[in-house]
């Protein structure tokens, strides 16, 4: 077998992966399917992310194919409709619109692969049910050895044709009674994006020049140039089945132009985070959100977005892989990380194996581990105290971390995670602020809990005010003894725009809502500090900007906002800016970025193997 068999054969493994995957979304109820696991043998329980992106993708085409279909249900004197779907694999889709009566004047071809096809009428033919709902095969339909017809009813036609070759594909599809005249939506539910540049092309010309009246509905990967598309890039490269299509046509605008290049009318788009906001009812998102424990929402939001990447900021460097984690830790040690203050969120401590857990400094050599999950259903008990101090001559070979557990006095009242701490001062009393997260129960908290840090003891102080609303995944840092709230995800898993300050009052705080001037973008999963009277809001996910989050920077005096990009021509590629740590470094100024990236099942896991330092020189006020 050679090259282009060996890209056939695994593309085609796609189909088989695609299947089960749809029969673990009906599974699990997102979506009513009782075919899907008539067409696979095994249905082995796909991740909550998987369901996902198969959920709003199988949405994202049902909506397209109802929509076409209502309107032949609706014009008595329109013509019969067809549905011609391109790599239809083993999708159920004929079978779920004939059990809904929605084939009464309309009818469907499907096209895929001479073996995928035999193996798919094969199926139907073996299944009493899938065979029954088809109805008797049409004896007056061609067929015969040399035919691309694998199964042929009344409306239904299913054909083993190779999409690059168009003379046979036009011929098969004429043979089996398709007509170019009528109404026909054509379907591509990823497939293009798997053909050489050339192919994909001159089959959108074809369809534009063979139909008189076509809808032509594609559902493809997009966004090859940001950190999330380069690993999405990476994966398929390794499975064999190279994404071709997005490097000609890697976002919105170019694959409109390439439709009205082929021919085609009108084009219009909408990623995948545009059409789950605007295209499904409040409470449908929220039927689909209470189906599973979910926490990978950088994922899945990241998966579903069409993202640029554009733009400079200051300078980069990246450091060399340390030897060991204690070297690392040394190098925060020497320049008093533990000691500037603030939340950071780091994962995977070795403890127990929390993540989304916070980090805060008691002093230069003791940190307070507070909160976090071990897995979507289990909060991790108990805080722990990360003891590093510094040895003789700062010798980083020489250092060494203990850690052990807060005795039970201080036990932290309320299990959660993808919270905040940051420590505030009322009444020259030190206290930890711990805020908002999620646990297992609920899918997001607005509390706030004030630790003592003396006396290692939870207590209650007045906070008056409006609250903000509750979220989790969002960042808190202290200023002016105080603490600045921003961003998260709401309820909704909406991304959050808005900052607060908890201020410090006479006999407590108060909350109080900052103004900023432009808005900034909704976002989650950043990291925050304030510097020379500037919050720095460093990387995190949102959907509502076509471009990668770098840096915003707010001026705290006049609450005026600045977006800054990232610059990596000098980093390892790509540079994933959320589920990172970031520590500000005042007396150098400069930002320290520790890890980040994540694991998506579905487009390839990826961490920055590297350490990076952000200049922030420029952003010092001149004196």
């Amino acid at each position: 077998m050679g090259p282009r068999g060996r890209r056939a054969g695994a593309v085609q493994s796609t189909n088989d992966s695609s299947s089960l995957s749809k029969c673990s979304l009906a599974a699990h109820g997102y979506v009513r399917d009782p075919f899907a696991a008539l067409l696979v043998s095994g249905a082995p329980r796909r991740a909550p992310l998987i369901h996902r992106g198969y959920y709003v993708r199988a949405q994202a085409v049902r909506h397209c194919v109802h929509a076409f279909l209502e309107r032949a249900t609706s014009e008595e004197s329109a013509p019969g409709r067809q549905i011609l779907s391109l790599g239809a694999g083993f999708d159920s889709l004929y079978f779920r619109l004939k059990v809904a009566g929605h084939l009464t004047r309309a009818a469907v071809w499907e096209v895929d692969f001479p073996d995928v096809a035999e193996r798919k009428a094969a199926r139907i033919r073996g299944t009493p049910e899938l065979a029954g709902l088809a109805g008797p095969p049409l004896s007056e339909v061609e067929s015969g050895p040399n035919s691309a017809l694998r199964f042929a009813s009344q409306d239904y036609r299913l054909l083993g044709s190779d999409l690059r070759d168009l003379p046979a594909l036009r011929d098969a599809l004429e043979a089996t009674g398709l007509d170019s005249a009528a109404p026909t939506l054509l379907l591509a539910e990823a497939v293009l994006t798997y053909l050489e540049a050339n192919n994909a092309a001159a089959l959108l010309a074809w369809a534009s020049g063979y139909f008189a009246n076509a809808l032509f509905v594609l559902y493809e990967q997009i966004g090859p140039h940001d950190p999330f598309g380069r690993v999405m890039l990476q994966h398929f490269q390794r499975l064999n089945s190279p994404l071709h299509g997005l490097a000609s046509f890697p976002d919105v605008a170019a694959q409109r132009r390439r439709f009205l290049d082929a021919g085609w009318q009108a084009c219009s788009a909408v990623d995948m985070n545009e059409f789950y906001r605007g295209f499904l009812s409040a409470e449908e998102r929220r039927r689909v959100e209470m189906l599973e424990l979910f926490d990978e929402f950088e994922e899945w939001h990241l998966k579903c977005s069409l993202l640029f990447h554009s733009g400079s900021f200051h300078r980069v460097h990246c450091w060399p892989d340390p030897n060991s984690v204690a070297s690392l830790l040394g190098r925060c040690f020497h320049w008093g990380v533990w000691g500037t203050g603030g939340a950071c969120g780091a994962r995977n401590l070795s403890g127990d194996g929390r993540l989304f857990h916070t980090m805060t400094s008691f002093s230069e050599t003791l940190v307070l581990v507070l909160g976090g999950r071990l897995s979507p259903v289990t909060p991790a008990l108990g805080m722990y105290w990360l003891s590093c101090p510094i040895p003789a001559g700062k010798d980083a070979d020489n250092l060494k971390v203990t850690i052990r557990e807060v005795g039970p006095e201080a036990e932290f009242p309320s299990p959660r995670w993808r919270h905040s701490a940051a420590k505030v001062l009322c009444q020259r009393q030190k206290y930890l602020f711990v805020y908002g997260g999620r646990n297992g129960k609920d899918p997001v908290l607005g509390d706030w809990h004030f630790l003592h840090m003396d006396t290692m003891t939870w207590v209650s102080l007045p906070v008056e005010g409006p609250e903000p609303d509750a979220r989790h995944s969002h960042s808190a840092c202290s200023w002016k003894e105080g603490a600045l709230i921003v961003g998260g995800l709401s309820v909704s898993e909406e991304p959050l725009g808005s900052v607060y300050f908890l201020k410090p009052v006479s006999n407590g705080f108060s909350w109080e809502r900052l103004e900023v001037q432009p808005p900034i973008t909704p976002r989650y999963s950043h990291t925050a500090h304030v510097f020379d009277g500037k919050l720095l809001l460093v990387g995190g996910v949102w959907i509502h900007s076509s471009s990668v989050p770098g840096v915003t920077v707010i001026d705290l005096t006049t609450r005026l906002s600045s977006e800054y990009h990232i610059d990596t021509a000098y980093v390892p590629w790509p540079l994933m800016l959320h589920n990172h740590t970031s520590i500000l470094l005042p007396e150098e100024q400069q930002l320290l970025i520790l890890g980040g990236g994540g694991n998506c099942f579905s487009f390839g896991t990826h961490f920055n193997p590297h350490p990076v330092t952000l200049d922030i020189s420029s952003l010092r006020s001149k004196q």
